[in-house]
């Protein structure tokens, strides 16, 4: 849970880099299928980095409260892929924390050429990286229905029918692994070196400027 009723002014910083992480990462899954020849999500006006189309207010807000939110998903229809339907699945999938990542790195270079000790924007900044490392991380975890699950199956050779029957016991599995901090726990473990190399190179673009 974020510490936001003792320090209510970090909503100022915490809630544009969550709505840019969120939103990047559901933009990056709909164009990420509409390469691939499902329009699913462009006929619903996903295919945008609008925060508009994508923030879930409750799931922001929950998010604040639990630490533990989402967005509004990206709907596809596999059967309009071309060529390998889970393969098409497993790259949709990927493009999520693959965009979050991508971001995370590209603020850290922004961070360190521009907007190093300017108020609010430097503090802005590296929360964005922050999140879109931990948006990145998370969501790589194999469990439904998180991107993971499906980035598995789309590696294993054969049917993904298990983790469509894995999918309706996924929601509980995540939220028990979250309340027991077992979770926390991993991501802690590669969140904290990540967002260390990304401060690193913000520094060094910094030293450079």
């Amino acid at each position: 849970m974020f510490d936001l009723f003792k320090n209510p002014v970090e909503l100022l910083y915490m809630t544009p880099a969550v709505i840019i992480a969120l939103s990047f990462h559901e933009f990056a899954h709909a164009a990420a299928a509409y390469r691939l020849g499902d329009r699913t999500a462009y006929n619903q006006g996903r295919l945008t980095a609008s925060p508009f189309a994508h923030i879930d207010i409750l799931g922001l807000i929950m998010l604040y409260v639990a630490g533990f939110g989402w967005a509004k998903p990206v709907p596809i229809n596999p059967y309009n892929f071309r060529g390998n339907r889970n393969q098409g699945v497993m790259l949709v999938s990927l493009a999520g924390p693959a965009a979050n990542f991508v971001l995370a790195v590209l603020f850290a270079i922004l961070l360190g050429a521009f907007f190093y000790n300017i108020p609010y924007l430097d503090r802005i900044t590296e929360y964005i990286i922050y999140f879109n490392v931990i948006l990145s991380i998370f969501n790589l975890i194999p469990i439904p229905p998180l991107d993971g699950s499906k980035i598995l199956a789309g590696l294993i050779p054969g049917s993904a029918e298990w983790m469509y029957k894995l999918e309706q016991y996924g929601v509980i599995i995540l939220v028990l692994l979250l309340v027991t901090n077992i979770i926390p726990r991993i991501l802690g473990f590669f969140i904290g070196p990540v967002y260390q190399l990304l401060t690193w190179l913000a520094g060094t673009v910094n030293a450079i400027f």
